[in-house]
């Protein structure tokens, strides 16, 4: 009985790395599968004449590509931390992520505490998978892309302050490292400013749900990575929350004659 159980806890933890693994790339309440949230049906933006879920989608690559080239590096403070359902922590760590374009990603950890298991099995492999991607290592290719998903544009939305488009991002495929959800698009800058949703194929029988959202900021041109949380419920082991936090962004971009070096100082 007790193998069975350690069992089920390690299905909680790779349902958590899975979602986290499949944003990780340069390219989570959530709502049912087919309904459109209350809130979005009667936005007091009505969509644009002639736009299209295709058209958002090119543009948003387009102006990604563009904000990458001026992109020379980046590093940034992350804060990882498991807890369960009731607010206890199971593990948390403290990590230095460095970035230099266009493929090193190294990381330095300052601190941790808790679950050994924990660490070892979600923070470490998170962090080893994302510095694996960003040097063509890994062989999943999650990217959002046409390749990887097709866009439905919902409508529009005011969110924290930016307007956006709403669309559902469906899979092309049934991928553990894929999602299906929603995403939030600033309408100025062709930008993801929010997340949405849950893998497009579940990872195991033990795993009841895993929903995920991951939210950004506006620092600079460069839209980065906020916070992330990813909700997984188990049978009969219950539910393990992943949170991901990121502060004091340090950003070099290129592009010009001379470097100009971007920083902020905690959470926005």
């Amino acid at each position: 009985m007790r193998i069975l159980h350690v069992g089920r806890a390690r299905w909680s933890f790779v349902g958590l790395s899975l979602v986290m693994l499949g944003l990780m790339l340069p390219f989570r309440a959530s709502f049912g599968q087919d309904a459109i949230p209350a809130g979005l049906a009667s936005s007091r933006h009505p969509p644009v004449d002639g736009l299209t879920g295709d058209i958002i989608f090119a543009r948003l690559l387009e102006r990604n590509r563009q904000r990458e080239s001026h992109l020379k590096g980046y590093t940034v403070v992350r804060t990882y931390q498991v807890r369960k359902e009731n607010g206890r922590v199971r593990a948390e760590a403290q990590v230095v992520m460095r970035y230099r374009a266009p493929d090193v990603k190294e990381y330095t950890i300052i601190f941790e505490r808790g679950s050994g298991f924990v660490r070892r099995r979600v923070f470490r492999r998170l962090l080893e998978s994302e510095v694996e991607t960003a040097a063509g290592r890994n062989l999943h290719d999650s990217s959002i892309t046409p390749a990887n998903y097709r866009f439905e544009l919902l409508g529009e939305e005011d969110v924290d302050g930016f307007h956006c488009f709403v669309v559902r991002a469906l899979p092309t495929r049934k991928d553990k490292y894929l999602f299906d959800g929603r995403i939030w698009i600033e309408a100025n800058d062709f930008a993801i400013l929010k997340i949405e949703g849950q893998p497009a194929k579940n990872p195991s029988f033990w795993i009841k749900r895993v929903e995920f959202v991951r939210r950004y900021r506006k620092i600079g041109e460069f839209w980065l990575p906020l916070k992330d949380e990813s909700v997984t419920q188990v049978r009969i082991v219950g539910t393990n929350v992943l949170t991901i936090d990121y502060t004091n962004y340090e950003i070099v971009r290129g592009g010009a004659p001379n470097e100009d070096r971007i920083t902020t100082s905690g959470r926005p």
